[in-house]
């Protein structure tokens, strides 16, 4: 009776763990799943000392499964054009470059958290390990809210908020 016992306490036990195992994949999946497809970005606002606020028209945003891809220009003016630009100058680079930003890595939610680890950026300093972005999200509808807390280099000073639509 008692070795009956104790094979049905462990039984119990391991179903509970398998329980929970699957209870907090589907929690995960279905949090991935509230952002899974691809954005764009439809207003960009910077508090602080200097606020900005644009509306890009140059960006998209993809969440796929744990991965994620987002180029985007921080900038309503379109970027000039550089016919030759390995003779531009540093001004012409920065005008050019400066606006633009792209990366691509994986992602992690937790709660209304989203925790990004750039694999490729234009910025290599996001891509050194460990150097994460971080923001917390709120979905509503087909528009998605993201508010900074942290860049890749620490906690975010004046905290970004980007507006986005699903496009598909």
């Amino acid at each position: 009776m008692v070795k009956d016992s104790k094979v049905l306490l462990w039984l119990i036990a391991l179903s509970a763990v398998l329980l929970v195992n699957a209870v907090v994949r589907l929690t995960a999946d279905n949090s991935r799943a509230a952002l899974e497809g691809v954005w764009r970005t439809v207003e960009v606002v910077v508090p602080g000392p200097m606020p900005q606020s644009f509306k890009p028209g140059a960006t998209l945003a993809v969440f796929h499964g744990r991965y994620y891809s987002r180029v985007e220009v921080h900038a309503e003016d379109p970027r000039p054009v550089m016919k030759d630009p390995a003779a531009a100058s540093a001004d012409e680079l920065r005008a050019a470059w400066g606006p633009f930003v792209g990366d691509a890595g994986t992602f992690e939610l937790s709660g209304a958290v989203i925790t990004m680890q750039a694999l490729v950026a234009k910025n290599p300093a996001a891509m050194v390990n460990g150097a994460t972005s971080v923001y917390t999200y709120q979905r509503s509808g087909d528009s998605l809210t993201l508010t900074q807390v942290r860049t890749h280099s620490g906690p975010a000073r004046a905290p970004a908020t980007v507006k986005m639509v699903r496009v598909e």
